[in-house]
């Protein structure tokens, strides 16, 4: 397997840390249109399977190019949802396998966009589904933690916990604190904020099978919802994310939710963007030069990657099923991942939420390298058996990724 990852953030980064550790590869690229980022980070890690170059990631054909120069087979999308379509034409040009973590953005619905989907996450990707089919490759999609391994949750309850499925109500919170110069805690997201924004403004989306798909307004139906880990109770808002798209696709739940622990703070600071329009992805005119409100925000905030040293806490991701269990009684499960931030800082010099996002496309990634899940089309993970990724994630090691999840009955 040869290797292409696109982005050398927080999550790219700990993608490659994670991956040297492993011996199912025989090259891996890592591309950002800053070369001194890839470049610093193999320097790094010294490993003669590493490679760093340049890309323009909003350029198919430059995808396309870089794929061919080095014989690429798969490609890892670990930049902004914004360079979806161009990456995933590129790969589908230069006939890699292409995963990414987060999939082609949504437009409103122009007249009901809080009762009505518009274009949804992933339609356009989709939309090429029967081509890549065709031409027998394959587009992972939604391969990160969220989406991602929730996904997996749900394939593993409904294949082997549940005989039918009420709801799949994907909930993720954290206890996580970075403290600022001062040493009180600063407002510093976790995860890019350029996507924190896009899915948190958006109208969120509930999927009900007889009814299909439909949103609510952004925050909506708060709920406390009590996590594993030490993190305890944590108020949760829906919030856009592509879960709720790709789930029912391939699960036959009944109704599939998505809800974020984001707290007042957060949600006040978003609102506030939103009030003065620095969330806009349009560009204004600011002294003769284009920019974004949006890329000022993010230029503006510390890069996530760089966090880790002044955070404490962990991150839970997963999902609450509810329904009948295999000896036909009610069953509700959390199917759940922590990680803590203290260990992945020691164990792999990345901060939590981004080394728990990036492991996941690392494991797909050996199990499509050693034929475990196969695939043509454009496909989410709960298209592939779950066990073997469950079992890869857990296990020690070097037989595994050392990183067990867990099953709370509640």
């Amino acid at each position: 397997m040869r290797i292409l990852i696109v982005g050398a953030g927080g999550v790219g980064s700990a993608a490659v840390r994670i991956a040297v550790r492993r011996p199912f590869f025989e090259l891996l690229v890592v591309a950002d249109y800053d070369p001194a980022r890839p470049q610093a980070l193999v320097d790094s890690l010294d490993d003669g399977r590493l490679a760093a170059a340049q890309v323009d990631a909003s350029s198919a054909e430059a995808v396309a190019a870089l794929v061919r120069e080095h014989g690429i087979t798969h490609v890892l999308n670990a930049v902004d949802p914004r360079f979806v379509m161009p990456i995933f034409h590129g790969c589908f040009a230069a006939g890699a396998t292409y995963l990414d973590m987060a999939m082609s953005l949504s437009v409103r619905h122009p007249e009901e966009p809080y009762a009505k989907t518009g274009v949804m996450l992933g339609d356009e990707q989709f939309a090429y589904a029967q081509q890549w089919e065709d031409a027998g490759r394959l587009a992972l999609v939604g391969m990160g933690v969220e989406p991602g391994l929730s996904d997996v949750f749900a394939r593993y309850a409904e294949d082997e916990l549940f005989s039918s499925i009420d709801e799949l109500a994907v909930r993720d919170g954290a206890n996580l604190v970075v403290a600022g110069a001062d040493g009180e805690p600063a407002f510093a997201p976790s995860f890019s904020i350029w996507t924190t924004i896009e899915e948190c403004l958006n109208p969120p989306v509930v999927f009900e099978r007889g009814v299909g798909w439909y949103t609510t307004e952004p925050f909506s139906d708060p709920e406390v919802f009590r996590f594993p880990g030490g993190i305890g109770e944590v108020e949760c808002v829906n919030v856009e994310h592509e879960e709720v798209i790709l789930m029912p696709r391939w699960t036959k739940a009944r109704r599939v939710t998505f809800k974020y622990g984001l707290g007042d703070e957060f949600i006040g600071v978003l609102k506030t963007l939103h009030k003065l329009g620095l969330d806009s992805t349009e560009p204004l005119m600011v002294k003769g030069v284009a920019v974004a409100p949006r890329d000022v925000v993010a230029a503006a905030l510390p890069d996530p990657a760089t966090l880790g040293d002044r955070m404490t806490g962990k991150t839970c991701a997963g999902v609450y099923v509810t329904g009948i269990g295999r000896n036909g009684e009610p069953r509700a499960v959390y199917l759940y991942h922590v990680v803590d931030n203290e260990w992945s800082m020691a164990e792999y010099g990345s901060q939590a939420v981004v080394w728990q996002t990036a492991v996941n496309p690392v494991i797909t990634l050996e199990l499509l390298a050693n034929g475990t899940w196969q695939g043509t089309g454009v496909l989410g993970p709960e298209a592939f058996d779950a066990r073997p990724f469950l079992e890869l994630l857990a296990a020690d090691a070097p037989a595994g990724y050392g990183s067990p999840w867990g099953l709370e009955e509640r």
